[in-house]
């Protein structure tokens, strides 16, 4: 399974562990801005600019709020075939457009950024389905709190992250989800890193494989990402 680990962007100053009751919720997870969208069915995030402020990494620690692995139920699909088929190339010169980086540097960034095989999970209660060059496995996760992470710039992110219970040899002993969002709701796609290092995981800003949901077009995704 994929699950590559470098650390070539901002890596965040700290790493803070909540309590395991602690109330937990993510947000912007990278030190570098890549700027995706941050859509979903936004149910107990604060409205307005507030809303994008989180999003953008600030908040405040008791802003957090606890979330289940049913955040992120359903079935996803990653978005790096598209970027190499040259479907999202509009996004990366629409990123050009809006900065002092050239769209051939923006796809280098996400190339490295979503790069993953594993280019279908299925998630159903406790299980975790990932579809790897054709292969499935499965495990069921339960939680094991959040972490919250500080970067270079000045923001922060939280890695919900759920420990392997039992499953297929070859599945992750760790998922982490960063979805920009700090309070319970449905995802509307997630960066999701996996892996059986806990620490390691957390340490990583360059890599991070992202999933939309599975029922999306290619076009869909690449209008939902030029419209943030």
């Amino acid at each position: 399974m994929a699950g590559v680990l470098s650390t070539l962007a901002l890596l965040p100053l700290a790493a803070q562990a909540a309590p395991k009751d602690h109330a937990h919720d993510h947000s912007h997870d990278h030190a570098h801005d890549h700027g995706h969208s941050h859509t979903g069915t936004q149910t107990e995030t604060p409205a307005g600019g507030r809303a994008a402020e989180i999003a953008k990494g600030y908040f405040a620690d008791d802003e957090v709020k606890p979330r289940v692995l049913g955040d992120w139920e359903g079935e996803w699909q990653s978005v790096y075939p598209y970027l190499q088929d040259g479907t999202l190339d509009p996004v990366m010169a629409h990123k050009a457009a809006q900065g002092d980086k050239t769209a051939a540097e923006h796809r280098a960034t996400y190339e490295a950024g979503y790069r993953t095989d594993t280019d279908r999970i299925v998630i159903a209660g406790d299980e975790v389905a990932f579809t790897t060059q054709g292969t499935t496995r499965r495990a069921t996760y339960r939680s094991d709190g959040f972490e919250i992470l500080t970067y270079a710039k000045g923001n922060r992110g939280v890695r919900f992250v759920f420990a392997k219970v039992a499953g297929d040899e070859g599945t992750p002993a760790f998922i982490q989800f960063s979805d920009h969002i700090i309070a319970p709701q449905k995802a509307g796609h997630y960066h999701l890193y996996w892996g059986d290092d806990r620490a390691a995981l957390l340490a990583e800003v360059e890599h991070w494989p992202t999933y939309y949901p599975a029922a999306m077009d290619g076009a869909q995704i690449r209008e939902e990402m030029m419209a943030h």
